[in-house]
């Protein structure tokens, strides 16, 4: 049990993304003893390689940098104590150490040979050429609700409205007045949003407004009753080839290196003596 745990954790050590090895893991954020805490103890506290440490608020670096340093002295303590004269530390430690650089030359060398994948402009502009379906911003709305309770209240809103000759104006002022939807303060403003972002009654409903117009019927969803106001739309259009070329070489060096990789273990397999207990 007490190998496994040391396993498990050194480990977690080596297999940080490789985000977290390029990050500065050589930075001294704090010295116990003279021992220092590195950037690499920290990406290990974390456990999560998208965290920055650096842009944590004061307190949350604070019990953090605490955290390690609580770990630092009780480390100090062990490592002073004879459970470094048991033979299961000693054995443990061995095989711990040789799995720690096999790993981290893994790691290194993964980086190094990612960064040999080049991808030429001739092969960008194909990938795009054969994919233009893939590349099209999708529709996008945007529009004001007044969300009430009934459907009976919803039709009195949309009759009060029927008859507005500043339809944009009332629709705001109604808003402020009787909406219980969290926009109901901005005149029931939603601003921009795409049709996948709202419930599917509430889309169907608005995507079918011509702008500067309001639903003639409320639109019933899991939320109460709307009366839906289309401020403007944006119809279907083509990503540029310049502005998702960049998307695309990341697409295309990650796959390339896939394919890389998976050719290296092919031929290494082939010479290796693999045997599965």
């Amino acid at each position: 049990m007490i190998k496994k745990s040391i396993l498990s954790l050194s480990a977690a050590l080596i297999l940080q993304s490789s985000s977290a090895l390029a990050a500065d893991v050589q930075r001294v954020y704090a010295t116990v003893n003279g021992n220092a805490i590195t950037g690499a103890d920290i990406a290990l506290a974390l456990k999560n390689p998208k965290i920055n440490f650096d842009t944590l608020d004061g307190s949350t670096k604070q019990n953090i940098l605490k955290g390690l340093v609580d770990k630092k002295l009780l480390g100090g303590i062990a490592l002073n104590s004879k459970v470094v004269e048991d033979e299961i530390y000693k054995s443990t430690l061995k095989s711990t150490i040789e799995n720690i650089k096999e790993e981290l030359a893994l790691q290194l060398w993964m980086q190094k040979e990612s960064k040999n994948i080049l991808v030429k402009e001739k092969e960008l502009k194909n990938y795009y050429d054969a994919n233009k379906e893939k590349f099209v911003k999708p529709i996008e709305l945007k529009a004001s609700h007044i969300l009430v309770k009934t459907k009976k209240e919803a039709e009195n809103i949309i009759l009060s409205l029927n008859s507005s000759k500043n339809l944009k104006s009332d629709f705001t002022k109604l808003a402020k007045e009787k909406s219980t939807g969290p926009s109901g303060s901005k005149g029931g403003e939603l601003g921009w949003f795409s049709l996948e972002k709202m419930v599917p009654e509430f889309s169907k409903a608005a995507s079918t407004l011509s702008i500067n117009s309001i639903t003639k019927t409320p639109v019933k969803t899991q939320f109460g009753f709307h009366i839906i106001y289309l401020d403007d739309k944006k119809e279907n259009s083509k990503i540029s080839y310049s502005e998702i070329k960049e998307n695309i070489r990341a697409f295309l060096v990650q796959e390339n290196f896939k394919k890389h990789v998976d050719s290296l273990i092919q031929k290494e397999s082939k010479k290796a003596k693999i045997i599965y207990k």
